[in-house]
Protein backbone atom coordinates (compact mmCIF):
# COMPACT_ATOMS: atom_id res chain seq x y z
CA UNK A 1 0.00 0.00 0.00
CA UNK A 2 1.53 3.63 -0.92
CA UNK A 3 1.76 6.25 1.10
CA UNK A 4 -0.98 7.93 -1.14
CA UNK A 5 -3.83 4.88 -0.79
CA UNK A 6 -3.91 5.12 3.00
CA UNK A 7 -7.54 6.98 2.62
CA UNK A 8 -8.64 5.27 -0.11
CA UNK A 9 -8.62 2.08 0.96
CA UNK A 10 -10.22 3.13 4.27
CA UNK A 11 -13.26 4.73 2.75
CA UNK A 12 -13.24 1.95 0.25
CA UNK A 13 -13.96 -0.17 2.80
CA UNK A 14 -16.09 2.13 5.14
CA UNK A 15 -18.43 3.34 1.82
CA UNK A 16 -21.19 0.67 2.73
CA UNK A 17 -22.17 1.96 6.22
CA UNK A 18 -20.52 5.73 5.58
CA UNK A 19 -24.94 6.47 5.77
CA UNK A 20 -24.91 4.93 9.05
CA UNK A 21 -22.75 7.74 10.73
CA UNK A 22 -24.75 9.55 12.63
CA UNK A 23 -23.15 12.93 10.91
CA UNK A 24 -24.89 11.87 7.65
CA UNK A 25 -28.32 12.69 8.41
CA UNK A 26 -29.01 16.43 8.53
CA UNK A 27 -28.62 16.95 4.63
CA UNK A 28 -31.58 18.45 3.73
CA UNK A 29 -31.01 21.03 6.49
CA UNK A 30 -27.46 21.65 5.60
CA UNK A 31 -28.08 22.07 2.01
CA UNK A 32 -30.85 25.06 3.26
CA UNK A 33 -27.82 26.13 5.13
CA UNK A 34 -25.65 26.33 2.28
CA UNK A 35 -28.01 27.96 -0.05
CA UNK A 36 -28.31 30.67 2.70
CA UNK A 37 -25.24 31.50 3.11
CA UNK A 38 -23.17 30.65 -0.18
CA UNK A 39 -25.64 32.46 -2.16
CA UNK A 40 -26.63 30.75 -4.73
CA UNK A 41 -28.40 31.19 -8.05
CA UNK A 42 -30.69 29.04 -9.62
CA UNK A 43 -28.39 26.50 -11.88
CA UNK A 44 -25.84 27.54 -10.49
CA UNK A 45 -22.47 25.43 -10.70
CA UNK A 46 -21.79 24.02 -7.83
CA UNK A 47 -18.40 21.77 -6.96
CA UNK A 48 -17.97 19.15 -4.14
CA UNK A 49 -14.62 17.91 -3.16
CA UNK A 50 -14.55 14.89 -1.21
CA UNK A 51 -18.20 14.45 -1.65
CA UNK A 52 -18.26 10.95 -0.68
CA UNK A 53 -21.55 8.82 -1.36
CA UNK A 54 -23.27 11.99 -2.73
CA UNK A 55 -25.34 13.30 -0.06
CA UNK A 56 -25.04 17.20 -0.27
CA UNK A 57 -24.34 16.29 -4.15
CA UNK A 58 -27.64 14.59 -5.08
CA UNK A 59 -29.79 17.04 -2.34
CA UNK A 60 -28.70 20.19 -4.13
CA UNK A 61 -29.06 18.70 -7.75
CA UNK A 62 -32.81 17.93 -6.32
CA UNK A 63 -32.75 21.71 -6.10
CA UNK A 64 -31.79 22.41 -10.05
CA UNK A 65 -27.93 23.02 -9.48
CA UNK A 66 -25.46 21.44 -11.66
CA UNK A 67 -22.99 19.61 -9.21
CA UNK A 68 -19.75 18.53 -9.90
CA UNK A 69 -18.68 15.57 -6.77
CA UNK A 70 -15.10 14.52 -6.67
CA UNK A 71 -13.65 11.71 -4.19
CA UNK A 72 -10.72 9.60 -3.64
CA UNK A 73 -12.55 6.67 -3.44
CA UNK A 74 -14.58 4.70 -6.13
CA UNK A 75 -16.16 2.55 -3.80
CA UNK A 76 -17.98 6.18 -2.19
CA UNK A 77 -18.11 6.91 -5.82
CA UNK A 78 -19.80 4.04 -7.00
CA UNK A 79 -23.20 4.61 -3.85
CA UNK A 80 -23.01 8.03 -4.85
CA UNK A 81 -24.05 6.82 -8.58
CA UNK A 82 -26.71 4.31 -7.39
CA UNK A 83 -28.04 6.86 -5.39
CA UNK A 84 -28.25 9.62 -7.75
CA UNK A 85 -29.98 7.33 -10.31
CA UNK A 86 -32.49 6.10 -7.77
CA UNK A 87 -33.02 10.09 -6.90
CA UNK A 88 -33.75 10.39 -10.90
CA UNK A 89 -30.69 13.20 -10.17
CA UNK A 90 -27.63 13.91 -12.83
CA UNK A 91 -23.98 14.32 -10.86
CA UNK A 92 -20.59 14.51 -12.48
CA UNK A 93 -18.62 12.51 -10.72
CA UNK A 94 -14.76 12.70 -10.54
CA UNK A 95 -12.79 10.29 -9.40
CA UNK A 96 -9.66 11.25 -8.30
CA UNK A 97 -7.42 13.17 -5.47
CA UNK A 98 -8.79 16.41 -4.15
CA UNK A 99 -5.13 18.03 -4.67
CA UNK A 100 -5.13 17.07 -8.64
CA UNK A 101 -8.31 16.96 -9.98
CA UNK A 102 -9.31 18.91 -12.85
CA UNK A 103 -12.69 20.15 -14.12
CA UNK A 104 -13.42 21.49 -17.57
CA UNK A 105 -15.24 25.03 -16.69
CA UNK A 106 -14.72 27.18 -13.51
CA UNK A 107 -17.70 26.67 -10.96
CA UNK A 108 -19.73 29.20 -8.97
CA UNK A 109 -18.49 27.67 -6.27
CA UNK A 110 -17.36 24.98 -4.20
CA UNK A 111 -18.17 22.91 -0.81
CA UNK A 112 -15.86 20.71 0.80
CA UNK A 113 -17.29 19.36 3.82
CA UNK A 114 -16.97 16.58 6.87
CA UNK A 115 -13.26 16.91 6.21
CA UNK A 116 -13.90 15.60 2.40
CA UNK A 117 -10.19 15.21 1.97
CA UNK A 118 -8.84 18.65 3.29
CA UNK A 119 -6.73 17.76 6.50
CA UNK A 120 -6.69 13.63 5.81
CA UNK A 121 -2.80 13.07 4.94
CA UNK A 122 -1.36 10.71 3.24
CA UNK A 123 1.48 8.84 5.58
CA UNK A 124 4.12 10.91 3.50
CA UNK A 125 2.24 13.94 3.00
CA UNK A 126 3.30 17.29 3.99
CA UNK A 127 0.94 18.61 6.75
CA UNK A 128 1.33 22.06 5.13
CA UNK A 129 1.68 21.71 1.70
CA UNK A 130 -0.75 19.02 1.17
CA UNK A 131 -3.94 21.30 2.70
CA UNK A 132 -2.02 24.10 0.54
CA UNK A 133 -2.49 21.95 -2.32
CA UNK A 134 -6.50 21.23 -2.12
CA UNK A 135 -7.17 24.92 -1.70
CA UNK A 136 -5.09 26.19 -4.83
CA UNK A 137 -6.61 23.91 -6.62
CA UNK A 138 -10.46 24.14 -5.32
CA UNK A 139 -9.17 27.90 -6.29
CA UNK A 140 -8.21 27.56 -9.89
CA UNK A 141 -12.02 25.64 -10.21
CA UNK A 142 -13.60 28.53 -9.29
CA UNK A 143 -14.45 31.93 -10.69
CA UNK A 144 -13.59 35.22 -9.42
CA UNK A 145 -15.26 36.04 -5.84
CA UNK A 146 -16.83 32.46 -6.09
CA UNK A 147 -17.94 31.39 -2.64
CA UNK A 148 -16.15 28.54 -0.67
CA UNK A 149 -17.65 26.68 2.70
CA UNK A 150 -15.23 24.31 4.42
CA UNK A 151 -15.71 22.06 7.24
CA UNK A 152 -12.22 20.89 8.89
CA UNK A 153 -11.17 19.59 12.25
CA UNK A 154 -10.43 22.09 15.27
CA UNK A 155 -6.53 22.44 16.51
CA UNK A 156 -7.88 23.75 19.73
CA UNK A 157 -10.17 20.70 20.29
CA UNK A 158 -7.78 18.42 19.58
CA UNK A 159 -4.80 20.24 21.88
CA UNK A 160 -7.21 20.11 24.69
CA UNK A 161 -8.04 16.20 24.05
CA UNK A 162 -4.36 15.00 23.55
CA UNK A 163 -1.86 14.08 26.10
CA UNK A 164 1.83 14.56 26.58
CA UNK A 165 1.92 10.63 26.80
CA UNK A 166 -0.08 10.56 23.18
CA UNK A 167 3.26 12.82 21.42
CA UNK A 168 5.44 10.24 23.28
CA UNK A 169 3.86 7.66 21.62
CA UNK A 170 3.56 8.72 18.22
CA UNK A 171 -0.19 9.26 18.56
CA UNK A 172 0.15 13.27 18.22
CA UNK A 173 2.12 15.32 16.97
CA UNK A 174 1.99 18.96 18.83
CA UNK A 175 4.24 20.92 15.82
CA UNK A 176 2.05 19.94 12.91
CA UNK A 177 -1.21 19.21 14.61
CA UNK A 178 -1.39 15.47 13.02
CA UNK A 179 -3.23 12.97 14.95
CA UNK A 180 -2.53 9.31 14.18
CA UNK A 181 -3.90 6.43 14.78
CA UNK A 182 -4.79 2.46 13.06
CA UNK A 183 -8.65 3.14 12.27
CA UNK A 184 -10.91 -0.23 11.02
CA UNK A 185 -13.29 1.14 8.61
CA UNK A 186 -16.13 -0.97 9.78
CA UNK A 187 -16.71 -3.88 12.28
CA UNK A 188 -14.61 -7.25 11.83
CA UNK A 189 -12.23 -5.15 9.26
CA UNK A 190 -8.25 -4.37 9.71
CA UNK A 191 -7.77 -1.03 10.70
CA UNK A 192 -5.75 1.07 8.10
CA UNK A 193 -3.14 3.23 9.28
CA UNK A 194 -4.43 7.18 9.03
CA UNK A 195 -3.27 10.82 10.19
CA UNK A 196 -5.82 13.59 10.69
CA UNK A 197 -4.80 17.37 10.35
CA UNK A 198 -6.28 19.87 12.66
CA UNK A 199 -6.41 23.44 11.89
CA UNK A 200 -5.93 26.78 14.14
CA UNK A 201 -8.08 29.45 12.85
CA UNK A 202 -4.89 31.77 12.45
CA UNK A 203 -2.95 29.16 9.96
CA UNK A 204 -6.58 28.74 8.04
CA UNK A 205 -6.74 32.62 7.44
CA UNK A 206 -2.81 31.98 5.85
CA UNK A 207 -3.53 29.16 4.01
CA UNK A 208 -6.65 30.74 2.20
CA UNK A 209 -4.60 33.99 1.24
CA UNK A 210 -1.71 31.73 -0.16
CA UNK A 211 -4.08 29.97 -2.08
CA UNK A 212 -5.91 33.46 -4.13
CA UNK A 213 -8.66 33.30 -1.33
CA UNK A 214 -9.82 35.11 1.36
CA UNK A 215 -11.77 34.22 4.77
CA UNK A 216 -15.07 36.50 5.31
CA UNK A 217 -16.41 34.27 8.03
CA UNK A 218 -15.15 31.64 10.57
CA UNK A 219 -18.32 29.67 12.70
CA UNK A 220 -18.60 26.45 14.96
CA UNK A 221 -18.97 23.89 12.32
CA UNK A 222 -19.47 20.24 13.76
CA UNK A 223 -22.14 18.12 12.00
CA UNK A 224 -25.67 18.48 13.42
CA UNK A 225 -25.14 21.76 14.99
CA UNK A 226 -24.16 24.28 11.50
CA UNK A 227 -24.78 27.89 12.63
CA UNK A 228 -23.28 31.48 12.11
CA UNK A 229 -21.95 31.01 15.74
CA UNK A 230 -18.80 31.61 17.78
CA UNK A 231 -16.46 28.39 17.54
CA UNK A 232 -16.41 26.88 20.92
CA UNK A 233 -13.03 25.20 21.88
CA UNK A 234 -13.86 22.28 22.07
CA UNK A 235 -16.13 21.28 19.46
CA UNK A 236 -14.79 19.43 16.32
CA UNK A 237 -15.11 21.22 13.38
CA UNK A 238 -14.37 24.76 12.23
CA UNK A 239 -16.58 25.86 9.42
CA UNK A 240 -14.71 28.77 6.88
CA UNK A 241 -17.09 30.60 4.22
CA UNK A 242 -14.26 31.98 2.20
CA UNK A 243 -14.36 33.76 -1.93
CA UNK A 244 -11.75 33.89 -4.62
CA UNK A 245 -10.26 36.91 -5.19
CA UNK A 246 -10.46 38.77 -8.07
CA UNK A 247 -12.40 40.68 -10.40
CA UNK A 248 -16.08 38.92 -11.59
CA UNK A 249 -16.60 38.47 -15.58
Amino acid sequence: MTAKSTWEAFFDAHAPIYEENVFTKNTAREVEFLLEVLSLQPGDAILDVGCGTGRHSIELAKRGYAVTGVDLSSGMLARAAEAAMAAGVHVDWIHADATRFTIPKPHDCAICLCEGGFGLLGLGDDPIGQPLSILRNISRSLKPQARILLTVLNATAMLRRCTNEDIAEGRFDPLTMVESSACPPGKGLPAVEVRERAFLPTELLLLFSLAGMSVLDMWGGTAGNWGRRTLDLDEMEIMIVGSKIGEPR
